[in-house]
């Protein structure tokens, strides 16, 4: 045996296959190493080490020759015995299945033997589930001959309440019926059912009828008040509750009218009794060849149906209302009455819609008084938003593509008209100067308005996609005027510092005010999700997700290509507009040189002149300038003259700094004259617009800072830029002490001017010790 690295012992094989695996020079394994080297280790002392490894070595192979000896002389029992089970296991299991072949075929010698007399009582339970079937058939027969006998006894001795109760169980057991499929049986029913039905509810009806004529109703006219009660109010009271409860009880669901409507739950009974004789005035007026009926006046019998509402609401609140709520009716007696109305005037509407497609101005019309009474139904009457009103007649495919058509052609009319009237480009506020802040000319405003109206007529439709085809409709129409308008300013391009120009870019200006806040309004944005939902291509374009995601957080709006275009058409105008502003300024300044060259060499110093004034030759610029500035703060609306004055500040500053500063030499009175004419005349001439003007002038002024310098501190500003540049053409030069040059500027205020830039303008300086 040996022991092996891990502590264990096991057995060392002498045979000459085990040899093969050992070292053929006669050395120790490998593992017999290992064990050495780690229980003796190479110091001799160790040694003594050896005799008690041995004994350790030789006890445990002693131990493992007892349980291998003990383990083979145990397992050939346990074979026997399991062999031994398993033999009496077989034998038992041929037991069983000799008994279960011989169970078997006794049940089927059983159940063959049994068969007739089974075939026998399934017939005879098969008689008795069809006798059954006959009796309960000929009870349900029975039973609706008694329900009727007792509803026609009820009738004939006048009990309403207990005909009633017994149409009301013969509806029960119609009911129970339903899943018995028994058709006949249930046709039967259901034609008895609306037998006693009718009788009881034309009874009803005429007793109910008879009562109503007694409280004069209809109400035709708006109803007076009677100084007293008739005599028999109270009798007149109790039978109004007695035949109301009575028609409620009675009353079953019916087939709704195949209307192009939306569908909704039948009138209650009382209601429906209520309105035959409106409904008989109503088709005697407006049907047939009365001159009452006319396709040009629909008004007629809308305003018919508003009035019926207005007087009957009183009678319905006060009188019917208080009774469905004591029975447990959940239903609005007066929207009910409006209900059954407006039913009288959809039906009208369908018939007369598709004759009136070829007639635009009938059309129109038509379309007018629909909104109208929807508006008045709405308000005025308190129908409640969650019912159909006369709206959606016209949402009929083919009626709703005539309204948009109508529409379009109308407003191209409009705008055509708007266009070439007379005063289509001046500002009908424009002696209101409260009013007038955004200068919009006529032809603008009336456009918006256009559209506002279109925005108010189609606002209260119930389908957002109908809605979102007026606004494509709508978006369309803005992209024709803008157009239009740049057309007309190509036309006045020639004189952009006309009236006509600046009004068509205060109408861009304006048009483009409009939409954006538009973009923030609830129901436009309402629209917006609407589009998104309902993945409107035609008024989203092919959108990515990125863009569907902005529109649909609502960061974006459905107009921001249209306010795209105008701002890019408002800044074009607003360019060329400043641009005729600044050759006008270069006309005068080459006309009248500011000053010439010469003279900025030879003017007197500060300190020798009394007083200082503007130069004679900067009066002219000076002069068109402010000109200009009136001129364009009265055409212009206050934001873009906002833009513009601020534009035309900085064009101005970059053309002194260009043409006359850089263009010429200053000695200390030149200087002086300069910062003089800048600061003095032409900063306060955009001082009466901002607080600090000299912020939009940044180059003159710096440059005013640096000629005016005193000799002292330019020499040195001189000195610390020239040795920055030193230093950035050397790199390898250390840096002395010196400020940078940028912060040597900004203590002096000048920040938006290179240092190299006041190199060349302390170049241009005169006045230097020397010269």
């Amino acid at each position: 045996v040996c022991i092996a690295g891990d502590g264990c012992v096991c057995p060392i094989s002498t045979n000459d296959e085990d040899s093969e695996t050992g070292s053929g020079d006669g050395a120790l394994p490998d593992y017999v190493v290992d064990l050495i080297e780690k229980e003796i280790g190479g110091d001799l002392k160790s040694l003594k080490k050896v005799s008690s490894l041995l004994e350790k070595l030789t006890a445990e192979n002693k131990l493992l020759e007892e349980q291998v000896l003990t383990v083979s002389s145990s397992v050939p029992l346990r074979v026997s015995a399991a062999l031994s089970a398993a033999e009496e296991s077989r034998v038992s299991l041929e037991g069983l299945l000799q008994r279960e072949r011989v169970l078997s075929n006794t049940l089927i010698q059983h159940l063959q033997g049994a068969q007739p007399w089974a075939d026998s009582l399934g017939r005879t339970l098969e008689q008795l589930d069809n006798t059954e079937k006959h009796m309960k058939y000929l009870q349900c027969v029975s039973r609706i001959e008694e329900l009727s006998d007792s509803i026609q006894q009820c009738l004939m001795t006048n009990s309403i309440w207990e005909a009633v109760v017994a149409v009301g169980s013969m509806a029960s057991l119609d009911v129970g019926l339903k899943q018995s499929g028994c058709s006949h049986l249930q046709a039967f029913l259901r034609d008895t059912l609306h037998f006693w039905h009718k009788i009881i509810k034309d009874r009803l009806a005429g007793d109910f009828e008879e009562l109503l004529i007694q409280l004069h109703w209809p109400f035709i006219s708006p109803p007076t008040q009677s100084l007293s009660p008739p005599a028999n109010a109270q009798e007149l009271h109790s039978q109004l509750e007695l035949l109301v409860a009575q028609l409620l009880s009675l009353q079953t669901s019916y087939p709704s009218p195949q209307y192009r409507l939306p569908p909704t739950t039948p009138l209650s009974l009382p209601v429906q009794i209520m309105l035959l004789p409106l409904s008989k005035r109503f088709r005697y007026h407006f049907t047939g060849n009365r001159q009452t009926n006319s396709l040009n006046k629909p008004e007629w019998f809308l305003t018919q149906v508003l009035m019926w509402m207005a007087n009957s609401s009183n009678f319905m609140e006060e009188k019917i209302q208080p009774i469905l709520d004591r029975n447990g009716a959940n239903v609005n007696a007066k929207v009910e009455l409006c209900r059954g109305l407006l039913t009288l005037a959809q039906e009208k509407l369908v018939s007369d819609a598709p004759r009136l497609l070829y007639d635009d101005a009938l059309f129109c019309h038509l379309v007018d008084e629909i909104l109208q009474f929807e508006r008045e139904l709405r308000t005025t009457h308190s129908y409640p938003s969650t019912l159909p009103g006369a709206l959606h007649v016209l949402l009929d495919e083919v009626v709703l593509q005539k309204w948009l058509t109508v529409e379009r052609k109308m407003a191209i009319e409009k705008v055509d008209a708007m266009l070439s009237a007379e005063g289509a480009w001046s500002s009908q506020y424009k002696d209101i100067s409260d009013m007038d802040e955004l200068k919009a000319p006529d032809c603008a405003e009336t456009f918006m308005t256009l559209l506002l109206v279109i925005t108010d007529r189609y606002r209260a439709l119930p389908c957002p996609r109908a809605q979102l085809r007026f606004l494509a409709l709508q978006r369309e129409l803005v992209d024709d005027f803008r157009i239009r308008l740049t057309q007309v300013m190509k036309e006045e391009s020639r004189n952009p510092l006309g009236a006509r120009y600046c009004a068509i870019l205060n109408a861009a200006n304006y048009i483009s005010t409009v939409l954006g806040d538009w973009g923030d309004n609830v129901f436009f944005l309402q629209l917006q999700q609407s589009a998104v939902a309902l993945g409107e291509e035609e008024l989203l374009g092919p959108l990515g997700v990125t863009e569907s995601g902005r529109l649909a957080s609502l960061e974006g709006s459905l107009f921001e290509g249209l306010l795209g275009l105008l701002e890019r058409l408002r800044g074009d105008m607003l360019g060329r507009l400043l641009e005729a502003v600044m050759r006008d300024v270069q006309k005068k300044n080459d006309t009248n040189v500011y000053p010439c060259p010469p003279r900025w060499l030879s003017l007197p110093s500060q300190c020798d002149q009394a007083t200082m004034s503007l130069s004679s030759l900067a009066c002219p610029l000076m002069q068109c300038l402010r000109d200009h500035l009136l001129q364009l703060q009265q055409m212009l609306c206050l934001p873009l003259f906002q833009m513009g004055w601020q534009d035309l500040a900085e064009r101005l500053d970059l053309f002194l700094y260009q043409n006359v500063i850089l263009y010429n030499h200053f000695n200390e009175g030149g200087a002086a004259q300069l910062q003089f004419d800048m600061t003095r005349n032409l900063f306060p001439l955009f001082g009466h617009y901002c607080k600090r003007p000299e912020n939009f002038f940044k180059h003159v002024k710096e440059a005013c800072v640096i000629l005016c310098l005193n000799v002292g501190s330019a020499l040195l500003l001189r000195d610390v830029l020239r040795q920055a540049e030193e230093d950035e053409e050397e790199p390898g030069t250390p840096q002395g002490q010196q400020p940078s040059p940028v912060s040597a500027l900004n203590e002096l205020g000048v920040y938006r001017l290179a240092p190299c830039d006041v190199l060349i303008l302390l170049n241009l300086r005169a006045s230097w010790p020397g010269k």
